[in-house]
């Protein structure tokens, strides 16, 4: 086997135990190994110890791994970084899932791009819920008791729900870095009550799945209702 294997390995028995320990089943969550910056062959490495879903980050990038790759017929390409309303081509082109919807404007962008392709994005609505101001996302820091906050993030979830060819599937957050266990454990539980709130008032749309949780954090984040976890250090080691 191969290091990467090895390591893919390891990470799946990891997200094995978190699921047993929450009671949920390992089989409802997507490993997606973020690639990001990774050569060709550490993707190929990873397909074949099992490896279905990679993460990218950068437009450009994504769509030459895509089109050099195009042997990996059955992967699923999920995009996860920030996307600049002048990138947005090659996600609407080629991403199987888009986890970084940070705005209305993106959102209106892809839809129309998608519209003229013919093809559906399933997309996560990215939210900002533990208030850094570094983090992207809808402001959603203190959505339990602000009511403003509250009715802006659910109007901006209401109206990319409605827009054509987009598919909300839930929400996509990250947690702080270098914090208390119990603070990341608050900010993924938040944000899976967030969506519990949201389905309650988009009753016609699914936010079941939640995009939370890396290499650090990946198994709390399983812990607390995570469906997607986006892993790269852990899987290909440090950043090319």
């Amino acid at each position: 086997m191969s290091v990467v294997a090895d390591r893919y390995q390891a990470i799946v028995e990891r997200v094995v135990q978190a699921a047993q320990r929450s009671g949920r089943s390992a089989e409802l969550i997507t490993i997606v190994a973020v690639s990001k910056t990774q050569p060709a062959d550490a993707l190929i490495a990873a397909y074949e110890a099992g490896v279905r879903h990679f993460g990218e980050n950068r437009a450009t990038e994504f769509a030459v791994k895509h089109a050099e790759l195009a042997q990996l017929r059955d992967a699923n390409w999920h995009f996860i970084g920030n996307l600049q309303t002048r990138q947005s081509l090659p996600i609407a082109q080629y991403a199987d899932h888009f986890h970084a919807v940070d705005r209305v404007k993106i959102a209106e962008r892809l839809s129309r791009q998608l519209v003229e392709i013919g093809r559906n994005l399933p997309v996560f609505i990215e939210v900002n819920v533990s208030g850094e101001e570094s983090k992207h996302g809808f402001q959603c820091g203190t959505w339990e008791n602000d009511d403003r906050q509250r009715e802006t993030v659910l109007q901006a979830v209401a109206t990319i729900a409605a827009l054509p060819r987009i598919e909300v599937r839930g929400l996509m957050t990250m947690a702080p870095w270098g914090v208390d266990e119990a603070l990341i454990r608050d900010v993924f539980r938040r944000t899976r009550e967030l969506s519990l709130w949201l389905q309650t008032q988009l009753p016609d749309h699914d936010f079941s799945a939640l995009s939370m949780g890396m290499t650090d954090d990946f198994e709390i984040a399983i812990e607390e209702g995570a469906t997607h976890v986006r892993i790269g250090r852990a899987i290909f080691g440090e950043r090319h």
